[in-house]
This record gives C-alpha cells, sequence and structure tokens, in this order.
C-alpha cells in the first residue's frame, strides 16, 4: 500500500505513475485543498467526490478502512489506474492505513512531521528533508538537469521562490490573492483571457489576468484566502488542452519517486 500525502498536482503525477504498475494507492489530503491546477489533481476528489486524471480516477472514501479497500480495488480492476482519497487532517490515519510506501507529496518545503520510520520506504519531493535523516530518497523537483533525480544523502537543491519559466513568463504567471478574502471567480480553468481582463475577486479586490493567455488552474470559488497566496496560474503557451494534461515535470516526479521506491525494495541483482 503507498500512501501520498498531499493530493495537488505534482502528487497527482506521482499516484499516476504508481498506479500505472499496479499498486494500490490511497491519498491523504486537507479537508479544504488549496490546489490551483485542480483539473489534473486528485484534490479535487474532496469536493467533487470524484475525478478522472488521464484515465486515472480518484474517488473521495470516509474512513481510512474503506481507503484500503478502495484503493486496493481499483487496483485489481480492469486496466488498473486508480486511487482513494481520504481527508486526514493528521498523522493518524497513517497508523490505520499501515502502508509500505509513504510519499510526502504536499510541497510544504519543509518538514512538517515526516519520519523515516513512517514506512518501509519513505519519499519525500523537493526542499526542507534530508535523504537518511527524514526520509530515505528526497526526489528534486526543481525544473531543470535535476529534475526527477533521486537524492539518497542530503537534500534537494533550495527554493528560489521564483516559479520555473514557462513560455517564456516566470513569476508574472502566477496569480495571487490582492487580499484578505473569499474567492470568486468569473472565468474557469482553460478559459483564454487578455491582459489586464478582470478574472474574479477576491473580497472587494479585483483580480486580473496578468497577459494574454490560458487559465492553467484556479483555487476553488469560495475559498476564504489570505493576501499573497497563490490562487491561479496563466499559461502564455495559449494551448487549453494542456489544462487538462498532467505536466512534464509532475511525471518526472513520479519517475523519480517509483525509482527511489523499487530500489529500496527490490533486491540488486548483477547485470548481463
Amino acid at each position: 500500500m503507498c500512501v501520498l500525502r498531499g493530493g495537488g498536482d505534482l502528487a497527482t503525477g506521482v499516484a499516476w505513475r504508481l498506479t500505472r504498475v499496479g499498486w494500490p494507492v490511497v491519498v491523504l489530503e486537507l479537508a479544504e485543498p488549496l490546489t490551483v491546477r485542480r483539473t489534473v489533481a486528485l484534490s479535487t476528489a474532496v469536493s467533487d467526490g470524484e475525478i478522472s486524471v488521464q484515465g486515472m480516477r480518484g474517488v473521495l472514501a470516509e474512513t481510512p478502512e474503506e481507503a484500503v479497500g478502495l484503493a486496493r480495488s481499483l487496483a485489481e480492476a480492469d486496466g488498473g489506474g486508480g486511487a482513494a482519497v481520504l481527508v486526514a487532517e493528521d498523522r493518524a490515519a497513517l497508523g490505520l492505513v499501515r502502508p509500505g510506501v509513504v510519499v510526502d507529496a504536499r510541497m510544504a518545503k519543509r518538514n512538517v512531521d515526516t519520519s523515516i520510520d513512517d514506512a518501509e520506504v519513505v519519499v519525500a519531493l523537493g526542499p526542507g528533508f534530508t535523504a537518511g535523516v527524514d526520509c530515505h530518497a528526497v526526489v528534486e523537483t526543481m525544473r531543470g538537469p535535476n529534475l526527477g533525480r533521486v537524492v539518497w544523502t542530503g537534500q534537494a537543491q533550495p527554493d528560489t521562490g521564483t516559479p520555473a519559466e514557462l513560455g517564456g513568463r516566470s513569476a508574472d504567471r502566477v496569480v495571487r490573492a490582492p487580499a484578505d478574502g473569499t474567492v470568486d471567480w468569473r472565468i474557469a480553468i482553460g478559459d483564454v483571457v487578455s491582459g489586464g481582463q478582470p478574472l474574479g475577486e477576491v473580497g472587494d479586490a479585483t483580480v486580473r489576468a496578468p497577459f494574454d493567455g490560458v487559465v492553467r488552474g484556479a483555487i476553488r470559488t469560495g475559498m476564504r484566502v489570505r493576501a499573497g497566496l497563490k490562487i491561479g496560474d496563466v499559461d502564455p503557451r495559449g494551448d487549453p488542452s494542456a489544462c487538462w494534461k498532467i505536466s512534464d515535470k509532475a511525471l518526472a516526479v513520479g519517475n523519480g519517486v517509483l525509482e527511489a521506491v523499487l530500489a529500496r525494495r527490490l533486491p540488486a541483482r548483477p547485470l548481463g
């Protein structure tokens, strides 16, 4: 049994890789996920009950016991490709699910409460973890030549605080809350927008598109947010279909997790 702590878009790329090889997966999420790329995130099942991401089902379970059974049945179904999603605000669910693999995919950029003793194999994504101390392996999440590489000793590259360039845009493609308040969108993910166009409001403050592009992600409407929080993402490349595809970054990170798990669980064999 594999448990992913977090169900955002990167975690979903990991789940997609793990379910492709037939492993049962349980995703632990918050009751109110702050996911922006909701069309490609298993966390969306928390509000919608179920989501399909490129053929992988994410189905909400009510209890840890139900989640375990659901994950196994999804893994055994014809074609495979499914994960159970469970709301779990703390570590208690780990003891009830009793996973062989735990992946901290919350992208908190620090170790909140993950222990190397949580499972036979513990993998963490991105900065804030030390391989060999907090977990068995860390997978690099920063775009570049090291993306998806497995770190067995030490840490991933430190967080720069600046999003990677996409279509010639970097920090300005991230839409942030201009004020404290409740999010109310006028647009939907996949919409084509123009620079300066009103996208919605946070409280009494208007949120505008930073440039011409496609709305790649938008936090769920009705969410109460703080000023400065990432609430949306505009893609300058202008391809709406990409909004429903797991990113190359998420799949690369998923490959790294799969490598780490197999390396820990399979005995070494001589080549040739």
